[in-house]
């Protein structure tokens, strides 16, 4: 795990490599955590997915299979 300060994060701002999680600390305490914009979009992505998954699954559970025609019904 790479962790670092709220210090090393503003002197080294402009050189930063995140090719894994940067956990940022202030005063021993972890406050911050930095990843690139592809694997922040991409994890947002995924949990998005995984509600649409979480929803399906609960409305099959209280209202039973739908055929193709019904699921398409527009």
């Amino acid at each position: 795990m790479n962790i670092r300060t709220v210090s090393y994060l503003k002197a080294s701002a402009k050189n930063l490599s995140l090719d894994e999680l940067l956990h940022i600390t202030q005063n021993g305490k972890e406050v911050y955590v930095v990843q690139d914009s592809k694997a922040y979009y991409e994890q947002r992505e995924t949990i998005v997915f995984l509600k649409l998954i979480n929803l399906s699954e609960r409305s099959l559970n209280q209202k039973g299979e739908l055929s193709l025609d019904e699921t398409f019904d527009v």
